[in-house]
């Protein structure tokens, strides 16, 4: 069989490489698999190897089982089951269970997955009496891992860190590193750490892997780590026969400790290699693929290259503008809808966003016309834990019989209210035939259990009664916010510091979001109706997943993937690039690349959309439109982006979601007005102006305080009352008291 038939040039030359290192740019599309395949079956059938004298190693098990299954379909089922390939993980472990024992690890060691971590980092943290509202154990936790992907332990993790946290955490990793030996234990970190050390430590062991070894095959370089590359390196020492493929475009997870300078130094670290750049692209089409390389060519630290293609020129991109991100989501299902009605199947649409956030306003308006959706890399809205806690904490505030809630949040976040003192409560609540709220905040009780989780428990109580009086007179907005904040939900999760945990607020922040619409929109603005709107948005279960259904996922989520049709949605600066990367250089240059994976996932039309406005954390914001947009020529758009937004006219848009407009009202302080749903008030305040200006009402008839926002709630100045400025009699009456005539029916 000829391995070389059917490829091009380029792969060509680099499948039939005859030996020393080999970098392979493989462009978006180009075709990366195929090369690193055939040139594993290309090495054997010239004899330059036997299968067994082979690894291959990359980075997920999806990727590693199409590696094997194509290298099965070129080789046959014998040759490929003797070639070593699998993913770095999968690759240590097996040496570290052959040789181990010679750095003194049990042949038969355990490896313990994210939860047993947790639980052990835990333990470490009670034992050393260390608060873990202090030191999130996932926060910890990240901390370790980061410094073992440097292959450091605790001690030159001080020397190159100092501080008081740092020792703090040093502390803590001492204790975790000796419960996993105790218990011939490794983490994910530890497996590679380890066969880096067996490998550094034993010259036999290394010797005797790297004479084995006489070809390593390296997929996805741009991701790699620091680890892993000491990994590969020490086995390519003897031989130097290291291919490795990868493209620094597309390297987005320095978050996870992916090092960029790794595959843009391989020259460097190994000065006889031969480059071979992949640049035709089987996937997009020319315009998709220069209007990408406009983005991602502005970064500075990447190898030069630009895909080319046999495809044709393809569409012009096309830029929506929407008001809002409900608009904006409105514009896409009923662009999808035309599509699917003209032909197109829904699974030919990915929606991508930037955070996991973004997805609700999508979620919510395809369920409102019965489009069907499915998530990828990611869990719906409303079933994210962090919003069914928060949820969970108001439903508890709303009704205190609610023990679902209860048990859920009563140790969210950790408290030191364990499993026994929750068995007490629902004895007592079993026996006295009550709820667990009354079993909490009784006396007998507190008094049968550990000082320390009854004070944890009257702590709670006292916060969720706080809270509980408050809702009488708070809108939900506000005491969602307030919610967070005094249950340190909010706290707990800042000083995590991970990605998961920067995600998980952003989920919140949109939360508190809906909650404000709600307090502009709804005719009851109670926290019962909220909480019975929530319970119908989310019962989604009856949705399925199937093949028929648009597809929504992150931007880092999309990776590997493609689709017809490609909609990359919240091109804003600070939605995308994501505002953490605005002022620094390096994840700028990353958030760029993520932009340039978004766009080369689609195969045959690309789709923009930005919102001239978006609601945050309860507030509007004006945008502005992504600098990613802007490095586009104009020539790439069938109607480029204009240089001034639209001065949005709310009642043009869509009627199915649509907010009234009310863009010529300007309200002062003492203005007397109307609303359809709240009735007669007065203006406390007025901040910002048009669609933006949003107005702080004094409603009568028990209504109270509202805030609203002229966008979306239609305000009038109301015909039997002046200016509280211009009243002839001096207005001596207070604002809004119900002896002003004005509020008399």
């Amino acid at each position: 069989m000829d391995f070389l038939q059917g490829l091009n040039e380029s792969q060509k030359e680099a499948v039939s490489h005859e030996g020393g290192p080999l970098l392979v740019f493989a462009g978006a599309g180009s075709g990366k698999t195929r090369v690193l395949t055939h040139r594993i079956a290309w090495l054997i059938d010239q004899g330059k190897a036997q299968p067994y004298q082979i690894l291959a190693v990359t980075f997920t098990n999806k990727a590693a089982r199409e590696m094997k299954t194509r290298i099965e379909d070129l080789l046959g089922a014998q040759a490929a089951s003797e070639v070593w390939a699998g993913t770095f993980h999968s690759v240590c472990a097996k040496i570290l269970r052959i040789s181990g024992e010679k750095i003194g690890l049990d042949r038969n060691f355990v490896i313990v997955d994210d939860d047993d971590q947790i639980s052990l980092i835990k333990e470490c943290l009670h034992e050393l009496n260390i608060s873990e509202k202090n030191y999130p154990a996932r926060g910890v936790l990240s901390q370790i891992s980061h410094g073992k992907e440097q292959l450091l332990d605790p001690e030159s993790f001080l020397r190159k860190n100092t501080g008081r946290q740092e020792e703090t955490v040093a502390t803590i990793w001492r204790l975790y590193a000796k419960k996993l030996r105790d218990m011939r234990g490794v983490d994910f970190d530890d497996i590679i750490l380890y066969a880096v050390r067996l490998l550094e430590e034993r010259e036999d062991v290394r010797d005797n892997y790297q004479r084995k070894f006489r070809h390593v095959l390296v997929d996805e370089y741009q991701d790699i780590n620091f680890s892993q590359y000491r990994f590969v390196e020490l086995l390519a020492e003897k031989h130097r026969n290291i291919t490795v493929v990868g493209d620094d475009d597309q390297s987005i997870y320095s978050w996870r400790g992916a090092d960029i300078s790794i595959i843009l130094n391989f020259e460097r670290d190994f000065p006889d290699a031969k480059i071979v750049k992949l640049e035709q692209n089987y996937r997009s089409t020319q315009i998709i693929l220069d209007a990408a390389h406009e983005v991602v060519s502005s970064n500075e630290n990447r190898a030069d290259k630009k895909l080319w293609t046999e495809n044709g020129v393809g569409k012009l991109i096309t830029m929506w503008e929407a008001m809002d991100e409900l608009h904006e989501a409105d514009l896409v299902a009923q662009f999808i809808e035309e599509q699917v009605a003209g032909g197109r199947r829904a699974s030919d649409f990915a929606i991508l966003y930037r955070t996991n956030a973004q997805s609700r306003p999508f979620e919510e308006v395809f369920l409102h016309h019965k489009l069907p959706y499915r998530i990828i890399g990611g869990v719906r809205f409303w079933a994210r834990k962090e919003i069914k806690d928060a949820i969970a904490y108001l439903r508890l505030i709303a009704n205190d019989a609610d023990n679902v809630s209860f048990r859920r949040i009563v140790n969210v976040p950790t408290r030191g209210i364990g499993a026994t003192t929750i068995e007490r409560l629902e004895d007592y609540a079993a026996v006295h035939d009550t709820n667990l709220w009354n079993a909490a905040t009784s006396k007998d009780v507190l008094e049968r259990i550990q000082p320390k989780a009854g004070r944890a428990l009257q702590g709670f109580s006292g916060a969720i009664s706080l809270l509980r009086d408050k809702a009488r007179n708070l809108p939900v907005s506000d005491l969602l916010k307030e919610t967070l904040e005094e249950s340190g939900y909010l706290k707990t999760l800042e000083q995590e510091r991970t990605m998961e945990a920067q995600g998980r607020l952003e989920n919140l922040q949109e939360l508190v979001s809906v909650a404000t619409l709600f307090d502009t929109q709804a005719e009851d603005t109670s926290l019962e109706a909220f909480l019975a709107q929530v319970a119908l948005v989310s019962d989604v279960d009856a949705l399925e997943d199937d093949a028929q259904a648009v597809v929504l996922m992150t931007l880092p989520a999309a990776k590997g993937l493609e689709f017809p049709v490609v909609i990359m949605t919240g091109l804003e600066e600070g939605i995308f690039p994501h505002s953490r990367s605005l002022y620094d250089s390096r994840q700028l240059e990353e958030e760029r690349r993520l932009c340039y994976v978004g766009m080369t996932r689609a195969k045959e039309e690309l789709y923009f959309t930005y919102a001239f406005r978006r609601m945050h954390y309860g507030a509007s914001n004006r945008s502005s439109l992504s600098r990613f947009v802007k490095d586009i020529p104009s020539q790439y758009f069938d109607n480029p982006p204009k240089a001034e937004p639209t001065a949005w006219n709310t009642s043009a848009v869509l009627t199915s979601r649509a907010p009234v407009s009310n863009t010529g009202s300007q309200f002062r302080e003492g203005d007397r007005v109307a609303h359809a749903k709240f009735g007669k008030g007065v203006v406390i305040n007025s901040t910002g102006s048009g669609d933006e200006e949003q107005v702080t009402v004094m409603f009568a008839g028990g209504v109270g305080l509202k805030k609203l926002l002229l966008a979306y709630a239609k305000l009038e100045r109301a015909t039997n009352g002046a200016h509280a400025g211009s009243d002839p009699a001096g207005d001596s009456e207070a604002v809004g008291s119900v002896e002003d005539p004005f509020f008399r029916d």
